[in-house]
């Protein structure tokens, strides 16, 4: 009797191991694919300005690559933020202030980035940002960047900074106040996707 229900038991092993393995494998469903970031458009490209200035000097400019955009930060330590005023508006053709002088930007359009602060100290005249009149921005490589192109520093005139954003065409754009800096980011699309 103990032998009949050894055999028994290994043919009910025997049979459920032949069962399993006859059964194939099922693979796990398919992850599903990375979805592109979405990205705000509604920025519009008109011109952006707000009423008001500061003594206290820029200091640097820098920039930056994100997922939808480029982005330009003026840094004005020392500002608040109600006092960064500013003007960043499409141009034709840069005018620097004072001379008119054309300053070239390369780019497909030309982003006028005007901050009311000065890129010199008001009290000696020294300058704080130590860049030359048409000259590309110091410390700003815009290798790899989507949308920026070039970047000029216009001048400084009478308290106010003019500087050229040279980028691929004309985006939408939006200008960010923060307690010592100003901020522009420049769309990648029109179409809110990105690449």
């Amino acid at each position: 009797m103990l032998q009949s229900r050894t055999v028994c038991a290994t043919v009910v092993l025997l049979g459920a191991t032949l069962v399993t393995a006859a059964v194939p494998a099922v693979a796990a469903p398919p992850a599903a694919p990375a979805t592109a970031a979405a990205c705000s458009t509604g920025w519009g490209s008109g011109d952006k300005a707000a009423t008001a200035a500061t003594t206290a000097s820029v200091r640097d400019v820098r920039t930056g690559r994100h997922d939808c955009y480029d982005r330009m930060v003026v840094d004005v330590p020392g500002a608040a933020r109600g006092d960064l005023g500013h003007v960043v508006r499409y141009v034709d053709r840069l005018h620097q202030d004072g001379s008119g002088r054309h300053v070239p930007v390369s780019g497909g359009a030309i982003l006028e980035v005007r901050v009311t602060a000065p890129a010199y100290d008001p009290e000696t005249g020294a300058a704080t940002l130590p860049a030359r009149a048409g000259g590309v921005l110091p410390g700003v490589d815009l290798t790899g960047y989507r949308t920026f192109r070039d970047a000029r520093f216009a001048g400084s005139f009478e308290g106010d900074t003019q500087i050229g954003l040279g980028v691929r065409g004309r985006l939408p754009f939006r200008v960010l106040q923060f307690d010592g800096r100003l901020v522009i980011d420049v769309a990648h699309t029109w179409t809110g996707a990105a690449r």
